[in-house]
């Protein structure tokens, strides 16, 4: 039997989810050119929203340098990427491996997977680089794009540190609902692929 508190919580992240737009992760979509409009774009869109979260929670699962290390390596490394983006470089499979960024991170979440921080890094770094790649290739050259990347950057720290203090305020007690949210983020990317979100 589910406990009232537990459907209360699922309420709440189905509310969430149904109340995000849909994600514009995609080159020439949106308004790129202010601070506002690059703080607002991770608010935007189911990937962004889940697997910013993701990383927070993810990070706070592991504890220790994980709940710095992690997020740091996401904003840092998204910020290259966009920096590679704007600059035109080209990156192949930009918008599959942001698709696989929300199904692996949210997977890593549901089953706990615990690595080194080393090792998060990596995969957390890998993932930002196309995300940060799909922005900056977005951002038309006369417009201000240093502005929209400091915005996206304030916007994603900003998220994952909702993911860490949701998981440290659930505690190991509600471990199980994170790993919920987990799932649920593996579940919104999955949808994203396949055309259902």
């Amino acid at each position: 039997m589910i406990s009232a508190s537990t459907k209360r919580t699922a309420l709440a992240a189905l509310l969430l989810l149904a109340a995000a737009m849909p994600a514009y992760a995609h080159v020439g979509a949106g308004v790129t050119s202010s601070f506002t409009a690059g703080f607002g774009h991770p608010l935007s869109g189911l990937d962004h929203l889940t697997v910013m979260i993701a990383v927070g929670l993810w990070a706070a699962m592991k504890g220790g340098r994980a709940v710095w290390a992690w997020p740091l390596a996401f904003v840092g490394v998204m910020l290259a990427g966009g920096a590679l983006g704007m600059l035109q470089v080209p990156m192949p499979f930009v918008e599959p491996a942001i698709l696989a960024s929300v199904v692996t991170l949210g997977l890593l979440v549901a089953l706990a997977i615990d690595l080194p921080v080393s090792a998060g890094v990596a995969i957390i770094g890998l993932f930002a680089l196309f995300h940060g790649h799909a922005h900056g290739t977005e951002v038309p050259e006369n417009a201000g794009g240093l502005e929209y990347m400091a915005g996206f950057a304030v916007a994603t720290a900003l998220l994952h540190a909702v993911g860490i203090a949701a998981a440290l305020g659930l505690g190991l007690r509600f471990r199980g609902l994170a790993r919920a949210a987990g799932a649920g983020c593996a579940a919104v990317g999955v949808g994203l692929a396949f055309g259902m979100l």
